[in-house]
């Protein structure tokens, strides 16, 4: 998949470590949570463990995409001991439904075949739902999660 005209594709750089954690924590109520997201996603850029794509349209970053690298170790049938978590797809409302986001995901998943890593997972919110079941995600209705009490 292209991108439209008018935008371009880049990777992630440690210099975007701000912009994602907006990415991820868009609401105003989320702000207090960005300073440490973009503080681990710096470190996790510099260790190789998370890499990611934007989209920029005048000069202005207008979606992205990453994908965080996870040491899993082998399981049954999967040698593989990286797995991804695809993380961070976000779209700014102006320049939606262009496709940028599939392009986006696309691209990310594209790097973690190159890497060898045969399996990603996330989790999608339901506007989302139909745009990763046609990137090939399927349901997993067995997970669970766990957090310790504070």
């Amino acid at each position: 998949m292209s991108l439209p005209a008018g935008y371009t594709l880049r990777e992630v750089t440690l210099a975007d470590a701000d912009a994602v954690a907006v990415h991820r924590y868009p609401e105003v109520g989320d702000t207090a949570e960005r300073p440490p997201y973009a503080a681990w996603l710096a470190g996790a850029l510099a260790a190789g463990r998370y890499l990611g794509l934007m989209a920029v349209c005048r000069g202005e970053v207008v979606a992205g995409a990453g994908l965080t690298l996870l040491e899993w170790g082998p399981t049954r049938g999967q040698p593989e001991s990286l797995r991804g978590r695809l993380v961070n797809v976000w779209t700014h409302p102006e320049h939606r439904r262009l496709g940028l986001a599939r392009t986006l995901c696309a691209g990310v998943l594209a790097r973690a075949r190159a890497r060898g890593i045969g399996t990603v997972g996330l989790g999608s919110t339901p506007q989302a739902r139909d745009l990763y079941l046609a990137l090939g995600f399927a349901p997993q209705p067995a997970e669970m999660k766990w957090e310790a009490p504070r």
